[in-house]
């Protein structure tokens, strides 16, 4: 009779040049999908390669510096457009705040800070985030199927419902940006932080970047879900006590 051992060689020898060979075909392809996912964002925005690594480099310390100064006491994002900071979240005292945008502005690169932390009495669960996610996806969606919006020019940034706009955009493009933002079910508010250029350069930019326009046909806003009422339409100004429609605040 053979020794059993003659058998089990070969067949462990087997399994662990399928399982090396499984494994290795699985990095290819993760290394494939993330060049083809860059190269997406690098294609499509108007900001040069090297600010949008710049910005992403930016984003990377500030929020890093945050987690490790703060910890649980405070919930911040850093969102960087251009070398803008812009900082949104909860902190749990008005020092923390204070801090947070002093820390931020002693980062390599960073031009300006626009601290909108909110201070509260306790930090506001998963469920909110999971929320303001929801409603930047739609508010994508949107901006990506309005017309005239170069909507992946545009960062969108949710918290506690209200919608922050960054990018490098024309005077029309933001008001077009932030009135189709505001008729999305679930906007609170929307904030506008753009960097205004104009028609002129845009277009410039364009050409260079391969940044393209919505050139659909859906009107402004989404449909109201069913089961829903309609969303209010978008005002330029504060709305009226009890109007109930969204607030746009004006270009910063």
């Amino acid at each position: 009779m053979k020794n059993p051992v003659s058998f089990i060689r070969p067949v462990l020898l087997v399994v662990m040049l399928a399982t090396m060979t499984s494994m290795l075909q699985g990095c290819i392809g993760v290394a494939i999908t993330g060049v083809a996912a860059a190269t997406g964002v690098v294609a499509s925005d108007r900001r040069t390669t090297a600010q949008q690594g710049d910005d992403k480099l930016i984003e990377l310390k500030v929020n890093n510096h945050m987690r490790t100064r703060f910890g649980d006491s405070a919930r911040i994002n850093a969102t960087v457009y251009q070398g803008v900071v812009l900082l949104t979240g909860e902190a749990l005292i008005e020092e923390i705040k204070a801090q947070a945008g002093e820390i931020a502005s002693k980062v390599e690169k960073v031009k300006s800070v626009s601290n909108q932390l909110v201070v509260v009495q306790e930090i506001s669960p998963f469920s909110v985030i999971t929320n303001d996610t929801w409603i930047t996806s739609k508010v994508m969606t949107t901006l990506a199927t309005t017309k005239e919006i170069p909507s992946r020019t545009i960062v969108v940034t949710t918290d506690r419902s209200v919608v922050y706009l960054m990018g490098l955009v024309t005077q029309r493009e933001g008001d077009l940006a932030a009135a189709a933002t505001a008729q999305v079910s679930g906007v609170k508010r929307v904030e506008k932080f753009f960097q205004i250029i104009s028609p002129a350069e845009a277009n410039k930019l364009d050409s260079m970047t391969g940044v393209s326009k919505g050139t659909g046909t859906t009107p402004l806003g989404e449909s109201a879900p069913i089961g829903e009422g309609a969303t209010t339409s978008a005002t330029t100004s504060a709305p009226a006590s009890g109007s109930g429609a969204v607030e746009v605040m004006p270009i910063q």
